[in-house]
């Protein structure tokens, strides 16, 4: 199935959590904000998101710097 991470498709396979994907992308845990759909969603959570075709994933990476 497709979806969509920061704009650009992927292909995962069917039954993929968002804690799965953020995995194989090499996405640290530190410092990371995930929305779904435009959905923030917790850390606590990225384990329980099972991601549906089609979905919108947003990953966001804080950087330090003035």
């Amino acid at each position: 199935m497709d979806v969509e991470v920061n704009g650009e498709e992927r292909e995962v396979a069917e039954g993929t959590t968002l804690a799965r994907l953020l995995e194989q992308l090499g996405t640290a845990r530190r410092g990371v904000a995930v929305a779904v759909d435009g959905t923030v969603v917790t850390r606590s959570e990225w384990q329980d998101v099972v991601l549906t075709d089609g979905a919108k994933v947003e990953i966001l990476t804080a950087v330090q710097g003035g």
